[in-house]
């Protein structure tokens, strides 16, 4: 079955930068887009990124673009978020999610990572 595990999480500085994690399993990642979704704290979940399953074609939020990116590693089975210039407000729970999609309903999705912005 289809398995995705977030990591790279953490607390990080406004500012700073942090590079999320991706592992993916259960299906032939190099077939399928990935996405990211976030959830802040008492919020609905929100999109942030897509990427098609060559890694040739990115979607970004008006709210991250230009700080975040979303490659996509085939040879490893392994998508990341790559954040910089980090806000207070992109502190959420981050999930990544099987498929290339604009909607922050996409499933299936991991457990999530907690990303802390904070100085």
């Amino acid at each position: 079955q289809v398995q995705l595990v977030e990591s790279g999480g953490g607390l990080v500085q406004p500012g700073g930068s942090l590079t999320l994690s991706c592992a993916a399993s259960g299906f032939t990642f190099q077939y399928y887009g990935m996405t990211w979704v976030r959830q802040k704290p008492g919020k609905d979940v929100e999109w942030v990124a897509t990427i098609n399953n060559a890694g040739k074609s990115t979607r970004y939020s008006d709210a991250v673009k230009g700080r975040f990116t979303i490659p996509k590693d085939n040879s490893k089975n392994e998508l990341y978020l790559e954040m910089s210039v980090v806000k207070p407000d992109d502190m959420a729970v981050y999930y990544c999610a099987k498929g290339f999609s604009t909607s922050e309903t996409i499933r299936p999705r991991g457990q999530g990572t907690q990303v802390t912005v904070s100085a």
